[in-house]
Parts: C-alpha cells; structure tokens; sequence
C-alpha cells in the first residue's frame, strides 16, 4: 500500500513551503499523484518526494525552473550524462568562484586584524613571520602609478623569453623593493627558472607597519629606528608591499628584515 504525504509534510520532507510546492503543480513541474476529489487536498507519494527533492538539488545549479522541466523529462541515456556532465562543471567553477571570494576574504580580516593591533600598539608595527620569497626585480619601474599598477604582471611576464614562460606565475602582489639607495617594483614568484634579476628574501621575522603615500618616507625611517634599537639590525634591504585600498588608491605595508 502506497504511503502519501500531505502537502505540509512534503514540504517539511524537501525543506521547502507548501505555497512552493503548490507552484511547482500549477507549472506542471512535480504534481502530487494523489488530489481529493471533494476537499482538493494534495497527496504526495515517496516517488514524487524523490522528484521534489531532484527538483531543489538542481536549483541549487541555478537552474530555472522551465529547464528543470525539460531535464526531468529526459529519457535517453545519453541526454542525461551529458546534462550531469554540464553541471558537474557548472558546480566545479562555483566552488572556485566561492574559494577564491573566500581567499580575499580572509586577506582583507587579516589586513584589518593587523591594522586593529597596530591601533592597540603605540609604535603601530608589527612582527610577520613570513616564508622565503623569490621576487623578480623590474628593469625600469621604480615607484606604483596608475599606468604600471593596471596591467602589473603583463610587465614581468615581458622579461621572460618565450621559451621560459611556462616556468613562471606570479602572486597577484606588487611591491616595491630597496637595496644600497636603489629602488625597484618587484613581483613575486610562484614559480620560477633562473634568470636575472632573480632575488631571494629570507624567511623570518619582519618587522612591518601600515603606511600611506603621504607618510611612506616616514614611517620608513622610523621602522628602521626602530630596528636598530630594538632589534639591534642595521636593514640591509627593505620591502614595501602595496596594498589596493580602492579603485585609484593605494596603501603600503613597510616590511624590514630583523631576524639575525
């Protein structure tokens, strides 16, 4: 003997409403196989569960409603594989679309959760242990602008010859690296072959504070003061990430090597 749910009780099984399952009737999307002739109550067998439940899974896929239709009334084989195939795809970008919404998320909590104890800190730095990092130096760029920034990576891609390029990714990062006076952009490598203008950071103890464009210079030096009397190191490079804070704006953070 067949066991029917009413209307409510379909909805609760499928996490739905009743007026959602009502719906899917008028539109002859999932009927319910049972309908009482005098009270007009609609009855759902577990087949039409299954379907119900088919139903909000594709929905999931974004899928609207007419398609659905159609794809549940596919018989052939073929047709369905080739459909599940499709939205085996469609799922897999939206996992990567949502990782990498949830990568900049994560970046953006940790740039206000430094900056949050950099407020709680009188100096405003900061200690960052950060990874041994290959970055490759520009031959000609110095400081950020808006014409370097717009395309950044296209210019270091540039420096490599064709036949190397399939060696080397980049960070979507720009940065600005000084040594002996001198100051170039930089990007940092993912992955890499050997080619100049190739330097290696060490991995360790940075000390680090947020700056603007106005009080960059300054907050340079001090991070510096502060270096060699805290820490006792005299920098011999210094490091100073960009970090977009708008469309046509930018911020740093001054990194400084203090490990010894």
């Amino acid at each position: 003997m067949k066991k029917y749910f009413s209307v409510g009780e379909a909805a609760k099984a499928v996490h739905t409403t009743s007026e959602t399952l009502r719906h899917y009737d008028r539109i002859g999307l999932v009927k319910p196989s049972k309908k009482d002739q005098w009270t007009n109550y609609r009855y759902y067998t577990e087949q039409d569960i299954v379907r119900l439940n088919t139903v909000r899974a594709l929905q999931l896929m974004d899928l609207p409603l007419q398609e659905i239709k159609k794809v549940l009334e596919y018989r052939e084989l073929e047709k369905i594989v080739d459909f599940l195939v499709q939205a085996e795809k469609k799922v897999d970008e939206k996992i990567a679309a949502l990782q990498y919404s949830k990568s900049k998320i994560q970046l953006a909590k940790a740039d206000y959760e430094r900056k949050l104890q950099g407020q709680k800190n009188p100096t405003g730095t900061f200690i960052k242990d950060i990874p041994e990092r290959v970055i490759l130096l520009s031959d000609t760029l110095e400081m950020p602008t808006l014409d370097n920034l717009w395309n950044y990576l296209s210019h270091f891609y540039e420096k490599v010859t064709p036949a190397l390029k399939e060696q080397f990714a980049f960070e979507d990062l720009a940065g600005i690296y000084t040594e002996n006076g001198l100051s170039r952009l930089f990007a940092i490598c993912v992955r890499h072959a050997d080619i100049d203008g190739l330097k290696r950071l060490p991995k360790g103890k940075y000390l680090c504070a947020d700056c603007t464009e106005e009080n960059r210079k300054q907050v340079l030096n001090e991070i510096i003061r502060i270096a060699q009397i805290k820490y006792g190191v005299k920098p011999t490079f210094t490091v100073q990430l960009i970090v977009v804070s708008g469309i046509l704006h930018w911020n740093y953070e001054v990194q400084v090597y203090v490990d010894r």
